[in-house]
């Protein structure tokens, strides 16, 4: 017995009730009776409670960005990155099973996909990655349409970034911060010389130079998630289609083309050494 310890839980919250620990672990409902499926039904799972705390945090970011709050921005920023490690290192937990292990259950998961991920959906939609087809796998669900729809027509981080440069008196372009932003962004020679100044004077614009290299990290971290997981999907499936007519590793090829913020990269090949 531990002097003090509550044990009488009939009119007192426990830990279970709190997390709500019963409707999470009955979450879990594999199809196929095959002894893997548990393992691809909580390795996704886990994903989406990661990418719903990412959005949480990437929420308040913009905000501060909007606030100019740039301090409390840069708290967020550090959880992001630590919340994209773990999602990134949880793909190693996948690589355990093999393609026979995952053709044995794969026809349980019917015409269910991870592009109809609408939480990653919303993910990149506010990083500025803007494709309308994307809403389309969401029209069943109006509620989900609904917050994607909302995060199409508002601006990206990387606007609120660019409109923070312009009230520092940056020369960010004006067709730039005016931009139909449900259209995918353009990179712009204006923007990149914007950012070259933040470098330039990393001294005295600090905050910025900061902001900057937080935007990095997050791409940075994003990408390598998109390739673990296109490596993973190889591993697993080869390059036969995926389920729900998703092309499969094609497909995961194409996104780790896409930037969400292009001149950031860009800029490093214009910058010069700094005199003195």
């Amino acid at each position: 017995m531990v002097e003090g310890v509550e044990t009488d839980f009939t009119r007192r919250m426990s830990y279970g009730d709190y997390l709500r620990l019963d409707r999470l672990l009955d979450a879990q409902a594999p199809l196929s009776g095959r002894h893997d499926e548990m393992l691809f039904i909580t390795l996704h799972q886990v994903q989406e409670l990661w990418m719903k705390l990412f959005a949480h945090e990437l929420d308040l970011a913009m905000d501060c960005l909007r606030r100019d709050a740039l301090r409390p921005a840069f708290k967020a920023f550090a959880r992001i990155g630590r919340i994209q490690a773990q999602m990134t290192g949880a793909w190693d937990v996948l690589t355990t099973m093999t393609p026979h292990d995952y053709l044995a259950f794969r026809g349980s998961l019917g015409s269910s996909s991870g592009f109809q991920s609408w939480q990653y959906r919303l993910l990149e939609f506010r990083l500025g990655a803007r494709d309308g087809f994307m809403l389309q796998p969401h029209r069943h669900r109006p509620d989900i349409l609904a917050r994607l729809e909302a995060a199409f027509h508002a601006p990206s981080l990387y606007d609120e970034a660019l409109r923070l440069l312009a009230r520092r008196g940056l020369p960010v372009p004006e067709e730039v911060l005016a931009r139909d932003v449900t259209q995918p962004y353009r990179p712009e020679e204006g923007v990149a010389a914007a950012w070259a100044v933040v470098y330039e004077e990393a001294e005295a614009r600090f905050d910025l130079y900061e902001l900057a290299e937080e935007l990095v990290d997050l791409e940075d971290a994003f990408q390598t998630w998109r390739f673990r997981h296109r490596q993973t999907v190889e591993r697993i499936i080869g390059r036969r289609p995926g389920t729900g007519g998703s092309a499969g590793v094609p497909y995961l090829d194409a996104a780790l083309q896409r930037r969400f913020f292009p001149e950031l990269w860009s800029v490093r090949t214009q910058l010069e050494a700094p005199k003195g």
